[in-house]
């Protein structure tokens, strides 16, 4: 196996070190955040980014390493960007059709 080049080494460990962190930042948010609009943002906004930024590292790892385009990883990325906000909406739309204790107060005037 050929030795990657420094600087593609380097843009591969700061993806994955990035999508490590907003995984984490993710699930933080929905173990601590109050309410459940609050902790949809979690999973669904920086956990996506994530494991998006993951997902984008092997591509790129496994284009190099096999010397031809890697589309598991990029198809995969797309599901995971389309069906994160699709699910996250129906998700807040049936929360709020069930209960109207979910619904957050009005600003003040």
């Amino acid at each position: 196996m050929n030795a990657l080049p420094v600087w593609l080494d380097a843009l591969l460990a700061l993806l994955v070190v990035v999508g490590a962190a907003f995984a984490l930042i993710g699930s933080w948010g929905l173990a601590i955040l109050s309410g459940f609009l609050k902790r949809l943002h979690g999973p669904t906004k920086a956990t996506t980014l994530g494991v998006g930024c993951v997902l984008i590292a092997s591509a790129l790892w496994f284009s190099v390493a096999k010397g031809a385009p890697s589309l598991h990883e990029l198809l995969i990325t797309l599901f995971l960007f389309l069906t994160a906000p699709v699910s996250a909406h129906l998700l807040i739309q049936a929360a709020l059709k069930l209960g109207a204790s979910v619904r957050p107060p009005p600003p003040p005037d």
